[in-house]
């Protein structure tokens, strides 16, 4: 990160610190940054911030959790590439300085629907789990959640209300026919490109109105810039 002033990058991005950094899952790193311009932004849950890593190279990472005291929790998936953003994530520590946008994306909360349904991979979890916190306990939810490994799943508010599946066991367009979650609630479905647009395909035709299917293709395979 630059140590000298940058009038365009500070015109653009926020400054913070990494003050913690923890393992939460066999791949999944919890960074806290903090920082003064860091409070009282505007937040949704399952929003995204970019993070300037390697220089000038943008990465994008879902909110795990937000303080308005001046503090952004992220959660940086181990994809055991070695791209800048897979490097950054793996060895950022304490004390280090970032830069990142304020926070964006339309893939949040709908909190007055009726049921959720939350459908995705390990990339997906981390901004299921900021939308699970901020819903009350009478909510009603269901879902399905796909890991590597059982390792790989992160500790979610509601964990035991979603179908946890591994991958090469079932696909998650079976796991929701599985699940067949009734029309008439939202359903979030982020991850892998192919298979959002799959389990897409697969509420539509059991009569989910496109309106009420929220989709966040998170990457895909082969795809630069998504290590």
């Amino acid at each position: 990160m630059p140590t000298v002033p940058n009038p365009v990058l500070d015109l653009l991005t926020l400054r913070g610190t990494v003050t913690e950094a923890e393992r939460l899952t066999a791949r999944l790193r919890r960074l806290r940054v903090e920082g003064g311009q860091l409070a009282g932004l505007e937040v949704l849950p399952g929003q995204q911030v970019r993070v300037l890593v390697g220089g000038l190279t943008l990465r994008t990472y879902s909110i795990w959790c937000y303080d308005p005291s001046g503090a952004v929790e992220l959660c940086v998936l181990d994809h055991a590439a070695d791209g800048p953003g897979a490097r950054w994530g793996r060895t950022v520590a304490p004390g280090e300085q970032v830069r990142l946008r304020r926070p964006e994306g339309t893939f949040t909360l709908r909190p007055g629907a009726a049921h959720h349904v939350f459908v995705g991979d390990e990339t997906a979890s981390v901004a299921f789990g900021a939308m699970l916190a901020a819903l009350p306990d009478e909510a009603v939810v269901s879902g399905c959640v796909e890991t590597a490994t059982a390792g790989d799943r992160l500790p979610l508010a509601g964990a035991d209300r979603l179908d946890w599946v591994l991958r090469g066991e079932t696909s998650l367009p079976d796991a929701v026919r599985r699940l067949a979650p009734a029309p008439g609630g939202i359903a979030y479905v982020a991850g892998e490109a192919r298979d959002v647009q799959a389990v897409r395909r697969v509420l539509r035709e059991a009569g989910w109105d496109r309106r009420a299917v929220l989709t966040k293709p998170f990457w895909t395979p082969g795809k630069k810039g998504m290590e």
